[in-house]
């Protein structure tokens, strides 16, 4: 699979399906206006058990680590991941949705669900706007999106709000909307 490719969709005999994809490290996207994110190498760590979701809604599962249908590795370059969804799984509404969507090339965005972890992310003023680096996270899920905030995968958008003491990071830096 080609590293600028988010998602690839494979079929086997038995109707069972093959989605990969890949999350990039080190890849600076504009969120908003003015709104910079980027990943540090190796700055997502997989959790207890991370998901391979639809557009990030936990009741549209595709597959999971603990169900033994997900596999993720981490590397310098990135997350990639490799899950083999079964028929049963692929035929709901959600499953042949997303699958499909993917196929056409409608839904080729990759989009990590994460937490920062405390002190795992700075923040700096660049010109009128702000630059978060993310260097320690931990990964709850992947979800398949249609269009993600990053141009060779994707990541969920988040708007933040400039704190008064810019550097000191945590929750004052930010807020979700």
């Amino acid at each position: 699979m080609n590293k600028q490719t988010s998602i690839e969709v494979r079929n086997s005999d038995d109707g069972t399906v093959t989605i990969a994809g890949f999350f990039p490290y080190q890849s600076e996207t504009e969120l908003a206006p003015g709104r910079f994110e980027v990943f540090e190498p190796r700055s997502l760590n997989a959790g207890d058990d991370v998901r391979l979701l639809v557009g990030h809604d936990w009741a549209r599962p595709l597959a999971s680590v603990s169900a033994g249908s997900l596999q993720i590795r981490n590397d310098a370059a990135g997350i990639s991941f490799t899950a083999t969804i079964p028929p049963a799984i692929a035929g709901t509404s959600h499953g042949h949705d997303a699958i499909e969507m993917a196929r056409a090339g409608l839904s080729v965005g990759l989009s990590p669900g994460f937490t920062v972890a405390k002190n795992g992310d700075r923040m700096e003023r660049r010109g009128s706007g702000l630059l978060r680096t993310i260097g320690a996270a931990v990964l709850h899920e992947l979800s398949v999106v249609t269009r993600g905030a990053y141009g060779d995968a994707a990541i969920s958008a988040r708007s933040w709000v400039a704190g008064p003491e810019l550097g000191a990071g945590g929750p004052d830096w930010w807020e979700l909307p």
